[in-house]
């Protein structure tokens, strides 16, 4: 929004803001972003918005900056613009998959699986067993113990045995309940 009323300002001013300027601005202001989202997105694992717009504002400005200047070059740098544009696509619809639709998927599911407890939902499609059995990753290892502690107390509680005994099993190959802390069970 203030990036927007920013260039809303460049251009009602009385000598407005040329489309490079704006393009530039995009540019610089994406590429910033990009450093900050992909650092949050892959280091931190807290944040997967940020890098997905900022993506989309450096691969707007780049792309404007390369038409704009198109007629300018020659053969060569015209093939090597369009490849670069070709790689940004690809690497921004990577981000999209990476951040907004995988993103933190098997913490997303521990969580709605918490909030299908709260609301006394144990069992069926939407319930609390359903959200653990998508919550464990193999990237996310710590994950796992806590999972499995979830379905093998809630299979318990329900009477289902054999899966209670399944879970238990999986929780013991990955440490027990001595991996989980207390706190958590």
């Amino acid at each position: 929004m203030s990036i927007g009323l920013l260039l809303a300002l460049g251009q009602f001013a009385p000598r407005p803001v040329s489309v490079l300027g704006h393009l530039s601005v995009l540019t610089a202001i994406g590429s910033f972003g990009l450093l900050v989202g992909i650092h949050h997105l892959i280091r931190t694992r807290r944040e997967v918005l940020i890098a997905p717009f900022s993506g989309f504002m450096f691969c707007v400005g780049v792309g404007g900056l390369m038409v704009t200047t198109w007629a300018d070059l020659n053969t060569f740098e015209q093939w090597s613009g369009f490849l670069a544009l070709v790689v940004l696509g690809g690497g921004q619809t990577w981000l999209v998959f990476r951040g907004l639709l995988i993103g933190r998927l098997p913490l997303a599911w521990s969580q709605a699986g918490m909030v299908a407890l709260q609301r006394g939902f144990i069992d069926g499609p939407t319930g609390a067993i359903s959200c653990f059995e998508k919550g464990w990753d193999a990237e996310e290892e710590h994950l796992n113990p806590m999972a499995y502690v979830a379905l093998h107390r809630l299979n318990l509680f329900i009477g289902n045995g054999e899966k209670a005994t399944e879970w238990l099993d999986a929780l013991n190959d990955v440490g027990g309940e001595k991996g989980v802390a207390p706190e958590w069970i």
